[in-house]
């Protein structure tokens, strides 16, 4: 009999996920990457400084550094005190610095300067765990190798009762099961978007919500 309730919350949570993605679709028809790229290499220096930081600060940064820096060969032979001059703005400037340094070297020894195609291959770069490896993949490739789940994802799948996990990873896991791999790039896309326009986290505007009728609201105060 638990076994049947269990099943019955899981078919639930299937159908509630399929009706936020139709929504998010419908409201967020374009979904695009917000950090501003010209070819992957770039996407993935992108995403290594977007760590703890806005994409929008990573956006005023990366024309200097795609400047000095066009090509994983050229990063590869910076110094680490020229590219933390130009990163220094984004925060934990050294880590990212040795990072980017790292991935471009990375990609020169192990891909002959080419990103890898794979998870597998993609985390072994330093810098890019996961996360990073799905943006990337996902983004610039078209490939759904995971549910990107970053802070907005975070909070607002747990707002609309998706999940109850608290780490990116069980929480990754848990849309795995409930969104369709078809739609794992453009949901997260799309998550951010709303969570940056509507679900704001200090100030949601409830009210305005297209997901409303299917948010559980969960940690939220009901609307008065």
């Amino acid at each position: 009999m638990a076994q049947t309730g269990h099943t019955s919350r899981t078919d639930d949570r299937k159908q509630q996920s399929l009706k936020i993605v139709h929504c998010l679709e419908e409201t967020y028809r374009v979904a695009i990457c917000a950090l501003h790229h010209q070819n992957p290499f770039e996407l993935l220096a992108a995403t290594i400084l977007s760590a703890q930081c806005t994409d929008e600060r990573v956006n005023m940064v990366t024309p200097a550094l795609f400047a000095k820096y066009p090509t994983p060969a050229k990063l590869a032979v910076a110094t680490q005190a020229d590219v933390e001059k130009i990163v220094q703005s984004t925060g934990f400037f050294r880590a990212k610095a040795a990072n980017l340094i790292g991935m471009a070297q990375g990609l020169m020894a192990q891909f002959n300067g080419e990103l890898p195609r794979t998870l597998e291959e993609m985390i072994k770069l330093p810098g890019v765990g996961r996360k990073t490896a799905n943006v990337v993949l996902g983004t610039a490739f078209g490939i759904p190798t995971g549910v990107v789940v970053d802070t907005h994802v975070k909070r607002i799948t747990r707002l609309l009762g998706l999940t109850k996990n608290k780490t990116p990873e069980k929480i990754e896991l848990d849309l795995q099961s409930l969104i369709p791999k078809s739609e794992w790039i453009n949901f997260s896309h799309r998550l951010i978007h709303h969570g940056r326009r509507i679900c704001i986290a200090r100030r949601p505007k409830c009210d305005e919500c297209p997901l409303l009728a299917i948010c559980h609201r969960v940690g939220l105060l009901p609307l008065s």
